[in-house]
């Protein structure tokens, strides 16, 4: 029961936020009376709290695992791509084969990181890996000023959180030519793009090389 309430939860918590969302809501899709909710979770905070609990340690493990060993495989010596592409290609992987349930996880962070309340949640939960990353780029750009490569992420996450949030807008500016839930289009593009924009950066106050 619990999974299913934590299943029907994050779905509706990615498509309203958590102040559009009642407990009613959530026991009315999964089917059963409201009071039961309150055998399992105490409020709706503590509901949403859990929803974004769930996947958390996943998502942050793998890609944690995918940085380390990336470092180790290029001895010490990495790439802007390499250090992406570990970090952004093992988080979309999960999105592509975890099934929509994992999508609307996606997407529930995405609305959750626009919020302050949300914001905390993800400092307590992605930290660490973020910071490992930082570590890896600070090594490929070692010239690069540290503001910059915190502005170079910032704006990596930024274009995560719009992919991950499926809004559709892709589809209709382009015609249909792009699709907001092709998640192997993105993969195949965004470490890319994303390493050419901090090389930009670096460049534009006249910092040196970079691996």
């Amino acid at each position: 029961m619990t999974e299913q309430i934590l299943d029907a939860a994050e779905l509706l918590f990615s498509r309203h936020g958590l102040y559009g969302v009642t407990l009613k809501d959530v026991a009315g899709h999964v089917g059963v009376h409201h009071t039961l909710l309150n055998y399992y979770f105490n409020d709706k905070q503590t509901l949403f709290d859990a929803v974004m609990a769930r996947r958390a340690p996943v998502t942050s493990g793998l890609r944690m695992q995918a940085l380390d060993d990336y470092e180790v495989s290029c001895g010490g010596r990495p790439t802007l791509e390499g250090a992406l592409h570990a970090f952004l290609d093992t988080d979309l992987d999960l999105y592509i084969q975890g099934g929509e349930n994992w999508k609307n996880y996606g997407a529930l962070s995405a609305l959750a990181s626009t919020t302050p309340y949300g914001a905390e949640l993800m400092d307590r939960h992605f930290d660490p890996v973020v910071l490992r990353l930082i570590d890896l780029l600070k090594k490929a750009m070692p010239d690069c000023a540290e503001e910059d490569i915190f502005w170079g992420y910032h704006f990596v996450t930024g274009a995560l959180m719009l992919t991950l949030a499926r809004t559709g807008r892709i589809d209709r500016l382009s015609g249909g030519l792009c699709r907001s839930d092709d998640y192997d289009a993105v993969k195949a593009r965004m470490a890319r793009f994303m390493a050419a924009g901090f090389r930009a950066l670096c460049a534009r106050k006249g910092q040196g090389r970079t691996r």
